[in-house]
């Protein structure tokens, strides 16, 4: 079993971190969705935004860990056939990715402490407001949370219709890396 990236494919803890974020992201999209066109009296009115705000902490998590590993273990190095644009644009999409997810965890947050209380995760332990009662906070904050959502959904589009040009247009191993699989360096 392969952990660590090599300089030529994705250990399993990138690939599992990776595919971890993106189905948190898509189903964090998908309840931040639907919980806002629930009514007061809907049962998941109060328990859908508490299950979205643990997720949220626990994607903060893992995002953390995800950007701590790219230290320990490298992402393994571009393929020889990428163009320089290739290349430039993976890391800004990447950048943007990170951005975008991050600012969406920050938003979150400022949201659910904007009144100075806590986010419990799961009951478990709770996670104390810093930053509170700053003006708009919470519809800043808001606005910004939405937008960043729709942002990285869009960009996430991108990099996964990249990802499958490469495989069957470009016929390279970006995707099969990402996957976990040996592959060659084409």
């Amino acid at each position: 079993m392969l952990l660590k990236n090599t300089s030529t494919r994705f250990g399993h803890i990138s690939v599992l971190i990776h595919w971890l974020v993106a189905i948190a992201v898509y189903g964090m999209f998908a309840l931040g969705l639907w919980m806002v066109t629930l009514s007061y009296y809907d049962t998941w009115y109060h328990r859908a935004p508490e299950l979205h705000k643990s997720i949220g902490v626990c994607l903060f998590i893992i995002m953390a860990i995800r950007v701590i590993w790219r230290f320990i273990s490298p992402p393994p190095k571009p393929l020889a056939s990428y163009s320089h644009f290739t290349r430039i644009s993976s890391k800004l999409m990447h950048f943007a990715l990170y951005i975008a997810l991050f600012g969406i965890l920050a938003s979150g947050y400022l949201i659910s402490t904007a009144e100075g209380g806590s986010i419990s995760l799961f009951g478990w332990f709770d996670i104390p407001a810093i930053l509170t009662e700053q003006g708009l906070q919470a519809d800043t904050a808001g606005v910004v949370h939405l937008y960043l959502a729709w942002i990285l959904v869009v960009f996430s589009l991108f990099h996964a219709l990249a990802a499958l040009k490469h495989h069957f247009i470009d016929k390279d191993s970006t995707l099969t890396r990402m996957l976990g699989f040996k592959s060659d360096t084409k």
